[in-house]
C-alpha cells in the first residue's frame, strides 16, 4: 500500500542527535546528584523537555525549579543542534525521493521548536516538510494516541493513509494504537 503521508520523528530518526538530547538530560541528573534508573532515556524520551524536567522533580527529586532545568538544557542543546547535529545517513535522499513522489511530509517530535526548526533549515530539508511540529503544539506527548489523530487531521489524510516513523518503541506502539502504519 503507498501511503499518502508520513510522520517523521526528529531526534534519533531524521537526525543522529540522541547523544546531544541524552546528555542534556542526564547532564541535569548528574548535577543534582540524584539517582535515576537504567533505562531513565527510555522513559523521558516521549516525554519532551517540559515533561522531563516534571518528571525529573516530580518522580527523581531532583529540586530544580522546571524553568532551571529548562534553561540547562537549552544551554547545552541549542548551539549543537544549531551548529553540529547531523542527518541520519540516506535521509536526505530518500525525503526527496518521497517528495518527488508527491508524498507529504511531516515531523512531530518532543523536541521544542527552538531546537528542531534552526536544524532542519541548517541541513537543507526544511522545505521538504509540509508541516513540522513539537508536541508542544498539540499540549500533550506522543504517549497520547490523540496526539497522532490531530496530525493526521492537520495533515488531511486518514490514519490509515499515513506511515509514522520513530525510534522509540513507546510511541511505535501508541501511533499504532491510534492506526498508523509504523516503521
Amino acid at each position: 500500500m503507498k501511503y499518502t503521508a508520513y510522520l517523521f520523528d526528529f531526534d534519533g530518526t531524521l537526525v543522529d542527535s540522541m547523544p546531544c538530547w541524552s546528555q542534556k538530560m542526564l547532564n541535569i541528573l548528574k548535577k543534582s546528584g540524584v539517582d535515576y534508573p537504567a533505562d531513565v532515556i527510555r522513559i523521558i524520551t516521549p516525554l519532551g523537555d517540559l515533561g522531563t524536567a516534571r518528571y525529573f522533580r516530580d518522580t527523581l527529586g531532583v529540586s530544580m525549579t522546571e524553568e532551571a532545568m529548562l534553561c540547562e538544557m537549552d544551554a547545552y542543546a541549542l548551539p549543537r543542534y544549531r551548529d553540529e547535529i547531523p542527518l541520519k545517513a540516506g535521509v536526505r535522499d530518500y525525503l526527496r525521493r518521497l517528495a518527488a513522489q508527491g508524498i507529504s511530509l511531516n515531523v512531530l517530535t518532543a523536541s521544542p521548536h527552538k531546537m528542531v526548526d534552526p536544524c532542519l533549515k541548517r541541513l537543507g530539508v526544511w522545505e521538504l516538510f509540509d508541516h513540522v511540529w513539537s508536541c508542544d503544539d498539540f499540549a500533550t506527548t506522543k504517549a497520547d494516541p490523540n496526539i497522532y489523530i490531530r496530525a493526521v487531521e492537520q495533515i488531511g489524510t486518514r490514519v490509515d493513509d499515513t506511515a509514522f516513523f520513530d525510534d522509540n518503541i513507546n510511541a511505535i506502539k501508541t501511533a499504532a494504537q491510534a492506526g498508523l502504519f509504523t516503521v
